[in-house]
């Protein structure tokens, strides 16, 4: 993405509401495109709060998940974004210098592809080996754990400096000794409800509080990050600070799985590492030295639960994790990358992916069921808003859902393959259950 790119897509205000006011990009470009002035820039702290969902997992249902978020001031979010905007553009030239150009593959603003077209590679590739081992790994807290310390060697490694410029290390600073203000007690200084309906009247405020506020209330409510680890998640220059931190390990890994003719991708956190036409010990004597190469970089840890070891033969996906891995149970013989499950023979969309569009249809449809189709103004409940966001009659609207996701995946993977399988009855399902209200 060019910085003309870069511009028209970062143009408009947010519209959320924060502590300073809401602006555009045309109103702050000589300020974020002026090093002396974001050298001495004073960022406001983040927002804070915790995003609930549900995960599936196959065998226990639906559980309960959080994810700590953090959003940032208006000028802020413009400085970081811009920020994240050119040291992507010393990334890509960073890794397609080290030959790992192919192998990191989220958060790139240069490659024009999807989760879809990387998880059709990672399979294409599995069924032209005929004989391989597959490794699926997932980092702990990976946001949460980065190293300050390293993660600015890494910085000055990929703009290729010995010390950060005053206005990159100001940005830097402010990323990793960042402060956050949470989101319940910004509710109550409003007199909000702390719910979802408190939540977006608080986003529809000209200001969260008013300067005088701030500067009363800050001392009291600030929270600083005083660990030598960690970034927020969710602001606009995290991902490419994190695949900037993996800057060496990528390197590491892709030069290993080369030399075997294999594959390795990398998709934030999480991984996969292919190598075709080894031996049992062979494949013990190299996933040390992968594992190895892991350890070498601090706070980089595997998730056991969420670590896998196949053996695909004869159009079989087999699980061997105690092969190789210390306490982790075999598992079911197929794999998951990217929301695609891939047993030996068929590809089809993730059970977890599945379940999860069912839950929020029937969520939907549970809602309407419960106030017998009416409003509380006494209306009848339209269902065009429900076809439009679940079902095939909306996957051709502009905005699109789940099942325009599905029609680009059956795109992709070709029509041979099982990945459009939820198409057929999701139809019957709706109208089953909006026919008992």
């Amino acid at each position: 993405m060019n910085l003309e790119e870069w511009k028209l897509r970062n143009r408009r205000s947010r519209s959320y509401s924060h502590f300073d006011s809401r602006t555009s990009l045309d109103r702050v470009w000589k300020y974020i495109d002026d090093p002396t002035k974001v050298a001495r820039h004073g960022f406001y702290p983040f927002i804070h709060y915790t995003q609930s969902f549900v995960k599936y997992k196959k065998g226990e249902g639906i559980k309960p998940k959080n994810r700590e978020i953090c959003y940032s001031a208006h000028l802020d979010r413009f400085i970081y974004s811009y920020y994240g905007h050119k040291l992507n553009g010393f990334y890509n030239g960073k890794v397609k210098q080290l030959d790992i150009d192919d192998s990191v593959i989220a958060y790139r603003d240069n490659l024009h592809k999807n989760n879809i077209h990387f998880a059709k590679r990672a399979i294409d590739y599995i069924k032209s080996t005929n004989d391989c081992y597959i490794m699926i790994g997932d980092f702990t807290g990976f946001f949460d754990n980065l190293d300050h310390t390293y993660l600015k060697k890494m910085l000055c490694k990929v703009m290729d400096v010995e010390k950060l410029p005053s206005d990159y290390f100001a940005v830097y600073k402010n990323i990793t000794k960042y402060s956050y203000w949470n989101i319940d007690s910004l509710l109550e200084l409003n007199n909000l409800k702390m719910n979802n309906e408190g939540i977006l009247e608080l986003k529809q405020l000209k200001t969260v509080l008013t300067p005088e506020q701030f500067k009363a209330l800050k001392k009291e409510h600030i929270k600083p990050n005083l660990n030598c680890y960690g970034i927020p998640q969710g602001s606009a220059i995290s991902a490419v600070l994190s695949n900037i931190y993996m800057l060496e390990f990528d390197e590491a890994i892709k030069r290993v799985v080369s030399a075997k003719q294999g594959l390795y991708m990398r998709y934030s956190d999480d991984f996969i590492i292919v190598l075709p036409k080894v031996s049992v010990e062979q494949y013990k004597h190299d996933f040390e030295i992968l594992n190895t190469n892991i350890q070498k970089i601090p706070s980089l840890k595997l998730e056991p639960d969420k670590t896998q070891v196949f053996h695909y033969t004869n159009r079989q996906i087999i699980s061997c994790n105690e092969m190789v891995l210390d306490c982790v149970k075999n598992k079911g013989n197929f794999m998951n990358y990217l929301g695609f499950t891939f047993d030996g023979q068929n590809v089809t969309l993730r059970d977890k992916t599945i379940s999860k569009y069912y839950y929020k249809l029937y969520r939907k449809l549970k809602t309407i069921s419960k106030n017998k189709g009416v409003t509380k103004n006494g209306r009848r409940i339209s269902c065009e808003n429900v076809y439009l966001r679940y079902s095939v009659k909306g996957s051709g609207d502009k905005n699109g859902n789940f099942l325009t996701y599905v029609r680009r995946a059956e795109n992709i993977f070709g029509s041979h393959e099982r990945v459009a399988q939820i198409r057929k009855k999701h139809m019957q399902k709706i109208r089953k259950k909006l026919n008992e209200v």
